[in-house]
């Protein structure tokens, strides 16, 4: 498996996408069989939200609007440049995209992580169920309908995004579905997030796969103000990083990566997914459901139903 660590083209979906496929060529030529991107990749992670006040209304609502311009609508073509490349390198790939509401009006977005299989089509997406802090500003809030695995030949695969891995009942969720690889697409990084990643594959007895954009400020063009915002005279980087792969054991086996960019690499073994679970398995043998009851909603909340026609 691979974790890439790029920046995205930014604010350019298409340019991005095609970034995207050639990263995923590359990985497989490496003998990759599952390609994992960032959060929100296509067409950039919004990090002007983190450095402009909410009252800045002199760039956040043209900053929105270009964002929405080149965000993906999974009703269209917009992925079909990686999706090539994935039937090409005969790869899981999942990718992190800011996604219109193609559902519900054109007004907003979403958090969400797509997962293309080895034949090029769309195995599914899931939504971000909450954003983070400023992130409300910009994104909508997912449902349960989107609160699933990706059951894919290579393998059972859970998608966890940033701060989701904070959510204990959404990270019980992906292991009560028998995720034996977790990935958590990121904006994280450091210490404390770290732990998390090891935590995360030793409770869920999962492979963790973390992705996370890496990027300096110079590859966000001089024409957006918001740059100034967030310089650094000492440090060229507005994201350091930090994807790693961590196996079910809680052992890191690759990265963390931090201060460059590429991709990082891990074999891995399926049966170490069961071999761990003979002593915890938190879904099964090591749960109490005669104390502890879970249940997920898992119906689409559509901001309206149409009722039959009469007559």
């Amino acid at each position: 498996m691979a974790a890439v660590q790029a920046s995205p083209v930014f604010m350019d979906r298409a340019a991005t996408v095609e970034k995207a496929a050639a990263l995923v060529r590359e990985a497989a030529a490496a003998g990759a069989q599952l390609v994992v991107f960032p959060e929100a990749f296509v067409p950039t992670y919004p990090m002007w939200l983190w450095a402009l006040k909410p009252s800045a209304f002199d760039q956040i609502p043209a900053l929105h609007a270009e964002l929405m311009s080149q965000a993906v609508d999974l009703t269209k073509n917009h992925l079909g440049a990686l999706q090539a490349a994935a039937k090409e390198a005969r790869a899981v790939v999942t990718i992190g995209v800011n996604e219109l509401f193609s559902e519900g009006g054109s007004g907003t977005m979403f958090n969400s992580y797509v997962c293309i299989g080895p034949d090029g089509a769309i195995v599914g997406r899931r939504r971000k169920l909450m954003p983070t802090a400023p992130e409300r500003m910009i994104w909508g809030m997912g449902d349960g309908s989107t609160l699933r695995i990706f059951d894919t030949a290579l393998a059972k695969i859970g998608a966890l995004i940033c701060w989701e891995n904070y959510m204990p009942l959404a990270r019980y969720a992906m292991y009560a579905e028998g995720a034996e690889v977790i990935l958590a697409p990121t904006w994280d990084e450091g210490e404390t997030w770290e732990a998390s990643m090891k935590h995360i594959a030793k409770e869920g007895r999962a492979y963790v796969v973390c992705s996370s954009i890496a990027m300096q400020l110079d590859e966000i063009p001089e024409r957006y103000a918001f740059r100034e915002a967030m310089r650094d005279p000492d440090d060229p980087w507005l994201k350091q990083g930090g994807s790693m792969i961590v196996d079910p054991t809680g052992k890191v086996i690759a990265g963390p990566l931090n201060g460059s960019q590429g991709t990082i690499y891990a074999d891995v073994d399926p049966s170490m997914v069961l071999a761990q679970k003979w002593n915890l398995d938190v879904c099964g043998h090591y749960s109490r459901p005669d104390v502890f009851h879970f249940s997920v909603d898992r119906r689409a909340k559509l901001p309206m139903e149409s009722e039959p026609a009469l007559g």
